[in-house]
C-alpha cells in the first residue's frame, strides 16, 4: 500500500478505535480498569509507529500507551498475538531467543494483534486500558468499521 493511503488507513482505525471506547466503558469491568484512560498504538511493517491516548488522567494514559507500545512492539517483531507468543514459548514450540525478547520483557495479556487489511498490508496493533479481552475487540470493530466503508 502507497505510504500516504497507509497513513490515511492508520489515522482511520485510530479514530474509529477512539469512537469505539465509550461503548466498551458501559462495562463496568472496562470503565474500573483503567478509568477510561487508554491507549492505541500501530507499528506498520516498516516500523513506524502510530498512536493516540484517549481520557483525561495524563498519567494514566501515558502508562496505557507505553503498554500499548508494548504490545503492538512484540507483535510487529513475533507477527503473533501477545499471549499466544508466550504461550508458545512456555509449550517449548519456539525460542524466545529467535525473537530477541526475554523472558522478563514479555507483555504476558492479550491486546496485541496483527492485522491484515486487504490481504497484504500488515498493521501490529496494541491497545491498552481496558481489559485484554476489549483490548482486543476494540480494535477488531475499529478495523471493520473503516474496511466496510
Amino acid at each position: 500500500m502507497e505510504a500516504k493511503a497507509l497513513s490515511v488507513l492508520i489515522q482511520a482505525i485510530i479514530v474509529a478505535a477512539g469512537k469505539r471506547v465509550p461503548e466498551f466503558l458501559v462495562n463496568p469491568e472496562d470503565q474500573d480498569n483503567n478509568q477510561g484512560n487508554c491507549a492505541i498504538c500501530i507499528v506498520d511493517a516498516a516500523g513506524n509507529v502510530h498512536g493516540r491516548m484517549f481520557g483525561s488522567d495524563k498519567i494514566r494514559q501515558r502508562h496505557s500507551f507505553r503498554i500499548a507500545w508494548i504490545k503492538a512492539s512484540q507483535v510487529w517483531i513475533t507477527g503473533l498475538k501477545t499471549g499466544e507468543f508466550e504461550t508458545q514459548v512456555y509449550a517449548g514450540k519456539i525460542d524466545e531467543h529467535d525473537f530477541g525478547i526475554s523472558r522478563p520483557d514479555f507483555i504476558g495479556w492479550e491486546g496485541g494483534q496483527p492485522i491484515v487489511v486487504g490481504g497484504q498490508t500488515r498493521l501490529s496493533v496494541g491497545f491498552s486500558g481496558l481489559r485484554g479481552t476489549s483490548d482486543l475487540a476494540i480494535v477488531q470493530k475499529a478495523v471493520a468499521d473503516v474496511t466496510a466503508r
